[in-house]
Formats: C-alpha cells, structure tokens, sequence
C-alpha cells in the first residue's frame, strides 16, 4: 500500500477534522498516510467531493504512487487551480488543464 499525501488550504475544519481521522497532519493543512488502500483512497476522495461544492475557494490536492500515472503518480485536484501530470518524450510536465 503506497504513502498518499493530500494537501488541503482554505478549507472548513470539518476536512481537516476529517482527514485528520483517517491520514497523519504533519503540517497545516498537510496529511499523509504510508499505508492507504486504494478502496480507502477512493472513499476519502468520494467524501472531500461530496463536501467541495459547500467550499467556495478552498483547494484539495491528492498524490500517491501508481504505475498506471505518468511518472508513476497519480494526481487529483479539487478547486483551483488545477494540475494535471503529462508525460512528454520521457519526462513529465505539471500543467493547468485548458
């Protein structure tokens, strides 16, 4: 089970309460988890998109390691602004989806 880490600003306390349930705080804003499954990934994702909406500009950011990303990251991004991975001739590039 791959180290996920979500970065979380401008947020109401109840993410940080609720990421701080399931992932280690190791700076504001800032939580890690060396052991999360994917289903659990998937559940704690599901949850901060169920509450961003009643966010206004707040930002959520999640990153762990996976094969199947370019550069063996995956990445996921609520609010702005945006990023996504791309993998160009062997390297890989941070960009603002158009």
């Amino acid at each position: 089970m791959p180290m996920t880490v979500v970065v979380a600003s401008a947020l109401p306390d109840r993410f940080r309460g609720f990421l701080a349930s399931c992932m280690c705080e190791i700076a504001p804003g800032v939580f890690t988890s060396p052991n999360m499954s994917n289903g659990v990934r998937q559940r704690v994702w599901a949850v901060l998109g169920e509450w961003f909406p009643y966010a206004p500009g707040g930002s959520v950011v999640m990153t762990w390691p996976s094969k199947q990303e370019p550069g063996g990251q995956g990445l996921l991004t609520l609010g702005l602004p945006r990023r996504e991975l791309i993998a160009h001739e062997g390297m890989v590039f941070v960009r603002n989806p158009p």
